[in-house]
């Protein structure tokens, strides 16, 4: 397969290019900051060149964007509509005009917002959940999924849209806790992301991508209040490993990335997880 990768110079892309690579497939990764895993420095602005590079590719994989960083860092809400809703919507139109079959959108669990806040218990994250953009990050990748929606069902694009779990760089013990319930390694997206690619969906599709989490809908009261109890539930040998290595438990866990669906429709099974780092 013939694959372009968007944002090929970032943290889920250049992995994704690689991952894709190793596998036998023949990928292109455009940026704007060169990488070595960059075949090409473009913009997705600019819908000539999208146009152009979209010749002859047969799968989208798109990770480009403005996240939420970029916001932190008080970027515009008109740069942020420019790259995240102008650029896809650019890659959209260049897939349908050059016949491309899939289309992967990178969004963000972040888009849930504050329907990740809860007082009493944590928050079970599935893809039934509510969007409640915060910002102008959320609201813009809640475009792009509409956007997605809309050309597969008049365009017959194959577009699947992921909800991308958080991949930060981190300290280890911030890293371990978050794969508890909300973190997810780059390698298990791009995965992911060749799975989906080998699947044929027939209808529009959501997945949450996450590293999973051990815990279950019953333990959601006590994660929010006293989480080493529902932890050491599930790995009672973590209590020792933690003390060992001089790392602390969250004090609380205010949601759970449920990534069921993915597994139960293409096989996502992720492999380095909360076991995976305790036991390293």
């Amino acid at each position: 397969m013939r694959i372009l990768v968007t944002g090929s110079s970032g943290q889920l892309g250049s992995v994704t290019v690689n991952h894709l690579k190793a596998f036998g497939h023949e990928v292109i990764g455009i940026d704007i900051v060169p990488h070595p895993s960059t075949t090409y420095l473009m913009d997705i602005q600019n819908a000539q060149e999208m146009e152009n590079i979209t010749m002859g590719i047969d799968a989208i994989v798109h990770t480009a964007a403005l996240h939420g960083k970029h916001y932190d860092l008080n970027y515009t809400r008109t740069a942020f509509v420019e790259v995240n809703i102008k650029g896809t919507l650019n890659l959209l139109n260049a897939a349908v005009i050059n016949g491309v079959k899939k289309f992967l959108y990178m969004s963000t669990t972040s888009i849930y917002g504050t329907a990740m806040t809860d007082e009493t218990q944590a928050v079970w994250v599935d893809e039934t959940l509510t969007e409640e953009p915060r910002d102008i990050y959320d609201i813009t990748k809640q475009c792009c999924e509409q956007l997605c929606k809309d050309f597969f069902a008049k365009e017959k694009l194959e577009a699947t849209v992921f909800r991308v779990a958080r991949f930060l760089p981190e300290t280890a013990n911030m890293a371990i806790n978050h794969r508890l319930y909300r973190g997810l390694d780059e390698r298990d997206g791009a995965e992911a992301i060749r799975l989906a690619l080998d699947h044929h969906f027939k209808q529009f599709e959501v997945f949450n991508i996450s590293s999973g989490s051990p815990f279950n809908k019953e333990d959601l009261s006590i994660l929010k209040h006293a989480p080493l109890a529902a932890i050491e539930k599930y790995h009672p040998e973590a209590i020792a490993i933690y003390q060992q290595k001089g790392w602390v438990f969250p004090a609380s866990i205010d949601r759970v990335y449920v990534s069921a669906k993915a597994k139960a429709i293409f096989g996502y099974t992720p492999k380095y997880t909360f076991d995976f780092l305790l036991g390293q």
